[in-house]
């Protein structure tokens, strides 16, 4: 107290609320640097992505004149981050002394930015390149594989696919349905229904019956197909019996081939006699889907090519309710990036039943 003069203390209640107040804004600083912190580090992923799977398309090709100027890039890009990030320091300073929200603010509006650049075409092929370049060579066959999907889709009748799948409507939850109970992917299973029979379920010279076109399945799939349907018989012309048989064959087969989604559609085609198709890799000592196609007929070779166009077209027309001409504008893009289904995968999805269509290798 100066002069008899004193300042008045505040209530108590009102330096709880002050106190409280100053112990939030800690927290919230935090907060804000978080958000801070999380968008740039996905704005730098997807950019670091991209020019990467640029660079490794640009430089493509084997000997020191394509190496030395990818490591160099590599270099560039690092030099480059570490200049962006002393620059984004000292405008992170400028603005936070204007508007404290407002470096978190931008680091968001350029998260937005490159999650908008992420979703074009263009920086789905840079992916795939990359993808291309760690993955080594089963990425490449991955790859090889997919392009000739794409070629046999743009290769298609699509007005014929369009009835086919218009024809699928009805059977559509019943093959969905069989592909959740056995944990199969469902627009492959859609794939091999239209392969089949082109969603048109009959008898067929070979065998075959029903949507799937199930000619004598062992036994092992009977059993688990009218174990999850509860019957004691199955009836090939039941549509969901005949899915359910085709679901479980699928999936023993991505067992038997770990996890391989070509192999186990070819081993679906080719069925089970004379040992199946692992004792025709073993035979012509083949490892992969790549190296076994150039000793398979035709039918049996470019079956899973097949199915995975079907599959594709399928994907399109659920998604964009249409079957765009590959060829047209920047199509080929845009549906590469929608991508093959099954292509990414997981690891074998397990074992059950085994049957398929008796082709000769």
């Amino acid at each position: 107290m100066a002069d008899g003069v004193g300042e008045v203390p505040k209530p108590r209640r009102a330096r709880r609320r002050t106190r409280r107040r100053r112990a939030r804004r800690p927290w919230r600083a935090l907060a804000f640097a978080g958000v801070e912190v999380i968008g740039l580090a996905t704005a730098a992923l997807i950019g670091v992505i991209g020019v990467l799977g640029y660079c490794a398309d640009w430089f493509a090709g084997t000997g020191w004149s394509h190496l030395l100027p990818f490591a160099g890039s590599v270099l560039g890009v690092s030099l480059v981050t570490a200049l962006l990030l002393r620059a984004w320091l000292a405008l992170r300073r400028w603005s936070a002394r204007r508007v404290r929200l407002l470096p978190a603010m931008l680091a968001v509006a350029i998260a937005v930015a490159a999650g908008w650049w992420a979703q074009q075409p263009r920086f789905g092929r840079e992916v795939t390149h990359l993808r291309t370049l760690v993955g080594g060579a089963a990425e490449a066959e991955r790859t090889a594989i997919a392009h000739q999907v794409y070629a046999a889709y743009r290769r298609s009748d699509l007005d014929q696919l369009l009835r086919i799948l218009e024809r699928a409507r009805v059977y559509e939850p019943t093959v969905l349905e069989a592909a959740t109970t056995f944990a199969v992917d469902s627009e492959v299973l859609m794939g091999i229904g239209a392969a089949e029979s082109s969603f048109y379920p009959r008898d067929s010279h070979d065998g075959g019956r029903g949507l799937f076109q199930i000619t004598a399945p062992p036994h092992v799939a009977v059993a688990h197909a009218r174990k999850r349907l509860g019957v004691e018989r199955l009836d090939p012309l039941n549509q969901r019996h005949n899915a359910f048989v085709a679901a479980a064959t699928l999936q023993y087969y991505l067992g038997e081939m770990r996890g391989d989604l070509f192999l186990a559609l070819l081993a679906y085609n080719i069925g089970p006699r004379n040992g199946g198709l692992r004792s025709i890799m073993q035979q012509y000592g083949a490892r992969d889907f790549v190296t076994i196609q150039p000793y398979l007929q035709r039918l049996p070779r470019d079956y899973p090519i097949r199915v995975l166009s079907a599959a594709l077209a399928y994907r399109l027309w659920r998604t964009d309710g249409r079957l765009p001409h590959y060829e047209d504008g920047d199509n080929a893009l845009r549906i590469q990036s929608v991508g093959v289904p099954g292509l990414q995968a997981g690891p074998a999805l397990g074992s059950a039943p085994s049957t398929g269509k008796q082709a000769t290798p």
